[in-house]
């Protein structure tokens, strides 16, 4: 028996069903015809082929039926669930520079976020407001009725017990907002006093302690609704959530910890009360254990981001006397999860660009004396030279991308494979179109040139004439004006010229790691 009919088409990839840039629906479920059926499916190198009792035909990739599911990364799976002595070698950190100046180096920060729950950028200009910069890197900064950031420092008259020198407990932050703010950043100015030294605890690994040593607890502890409220003179909130909240297969999602937050329940017999507060010091007592603990100094200019879902944090006692200033302001895991969704795919991108250009960019280029990755590497490398933006310097080193996977040797073959417009159509998932549209109408600017500006048709190389008959010889006066009012019309007039000086085997070629972090910048 073969999947559901609906399931299968509801998920048809193409652009009939599918928006192809942001991958939403084009029709809604009802849409769908009543009595759906399969009439013919077929698998080639493309493929799964559906032909559908409504007539829509669907192509599925090779793959599809046994891709796994990618999850929201949430709970517990996927995480990696710590005790303190699992960071005896060192807290996940980076330099602040290093961060801003590596999309490596960013994904490994925020992945350390996401697996581990927290992370510690270092050198953090300890100047005020700057937690916000740190905010604003993967995300927004969302702003409460503490404001857009905050001070964590000895008040005179504080409205919380942030605000003083009192030691507070491990507590997640916020209980009483639906939704709680996911991300809480603290960035130290200050941290002269003696004491006040930090503490997290993995909220999800205390949820996992009580679930295997007290099972009853833990399920009670999921399903009884507990009140938190906050109030002052301009602020009441409120909200009524569990403890530990698990999604629909059990796996913990988020705990919401705050002794100093709950408010009193009610509508609950004298013995859920018992069992609720049985359950409730348990699991209190677990996020004490010292093993438990992790504790560390922030120094000025450390910026700790942290999952706020997910992990307890903590601060021990400090002498008023001694100055100790953090500020801090919160984020979302979406803004952070999608930062970091964008850094790997743009990554993984990169890297299967490299790996063309050092693999079948490595053979020969269209019967000239340059390889294809020599040509594309060189043509990049002369528009850099001319000081071209970075769109036609990237447009330069990709405009021949189209010649990749035997696309070449089909034309060498005399039958034209329109590699402008097919590497602009791949290009065009991470590039917009000050990149593709050059790369799309390269070829037609040969074209064009050898119709308008005297001299250029004699100076093709052999192999560049061959391809010119190919690809429909110069163009007519009707065409070349056509070609003129195009918009961009001049950028890929440019790197047509970079492409034909791009085929000097005496001409030093850069490596594709050079252009790297030019492209980074550019995708979208």
């Amino acid at each position: 028996m073969g999947p559901s009919p609906y399931w299968l088409r509801d998920n048809c990839p193409c652009a009939e069903c599918r928006d192809p840039h942001s991958g939403q629906k084009l029709f809604r479920v009802g849409d769908l015809p009543d009595g759906l059926a399969v009439v013919e499916s077929t698998e080639d190198a493309d493929g799964l082929r559906v032909v559908w009792s409504d007539g829509h035909r669907s192509v599925y990739p090779a793959d599809f039926l046994g891709a796994e599911g990618v999850e929201d990364g949430r709970t517990e799976q996927g995480k990696r669930l710590w005790v303190a002595a699992d960071f005896a070698r060192g807290l996940p950190e980076a330099e602040w520079s290093a961060y801003l100046a590596s999309a490596e180096e960013r994904i490994a920060v925020l992945a350390a976020i996401r697996r581990s729950g927290f992370a510690l950028l270092r050198g953090v200009p300890a100047v005020e407001g700057r937690v916000l910069d740190v905010a604003r890197s993967f995300g927004y900064v969302r702003e409460t009725n503490y404001g857009e950031l905050f001070d964590v420092r000895v008040e005179p008259d504080p409205t919380n017990l942030a605000f003083t020198s009192t030691a507070i407990a491990p507590h997640t932050d916020n209980p009483y907002r639906d939704p709680v703010p996911t991300v809480q950043l603290l960035h130290c100015l200050r941290s002269e006093a003696v004491g006040g030294d930090s503490g997290l605890v993995d909220g999800f690994r205390a949820a996992a302690l009580l679930r295997e040593e007290s099972p009853e607890d833990f399920a009670v502890l999921t399903r009884t609704p507990v009140p938190f409220v906050y109030r002052d003179r301009r602020t009441e909130l409120r909200a009524e959530r569990p403890l530990i909240d698990v999604d629909g297969r059990g796996r913990i999602r988020e705990v919401r910890f705050n002794d100093r937050s709950i408010a009193t329940l009610r509508g609950l017999t004298d013995g859920e009360l018992d069992a609720f507060y049985a359950a409730y010091r348990r699991f209190a007592a677990i996020t004490l254990r010292p093993e438990l603990q992790l504790t560390f100094r922030l120094a000025p200019g450390d910026c700790l981001v942290l999952d706020n879902t997910r992990l307890l944090h903590a601060r021990t006692a400090f002498e008023q006397e001694g100055r100790r200033h953090l500020q801090g302001c919160y984020a979302d895991l979406d803004s952070l999860a999608s930062q970091l969704a964008v850094l790997e795919r743009r990554t993984a991108a990169l890297d299967a660009l490299e790996r063309l250009f050092e693999g079948e960019g490595a053979g020969e280029y269209l019967g000239e004396a340059v390889t294809l990755a020599q040509h594309m590497l060189q043509a990049g490398a002369l528009a850099r030279a001319a000081g071209a933006p970075d769109h036609l310097v990237a447009a330069a080193l990709l405009h021949d991308v189209g010649h990749f996977h035997g696309s070449g040797l089909k034309l060498m073959r005399g039958e034209d494979n329109r590699h402008g417009r097919t590497g602009a159509d791949w290009l065009a998932r991470w590039f917009g179109p000050d990149v593709t549209e050059p790369v799309r109408l390269h070829v037609a600017a040969k074209r064009y040139l050898c119709a308008t500006e005297p001299g250029y048709r004699e100076r093709l190389s052999e192999a560049s004439e061959f391809t010119l008959q190919v690809q429909g010889g110069p163009m007519t006066g009707a065409e070349a004006e056509r070609f003129a009012a195009l918009p961009g019309v001049q950028d890929a007039v440019a790197v047509r010229r970079w492409d034909e000086q791009a085929k000097d085997p005496a001409l030093p070629t850069p490596s594709f790691a050079g252009f790297r972090p030019l492209l980074a910048r550019l995708m979208g």
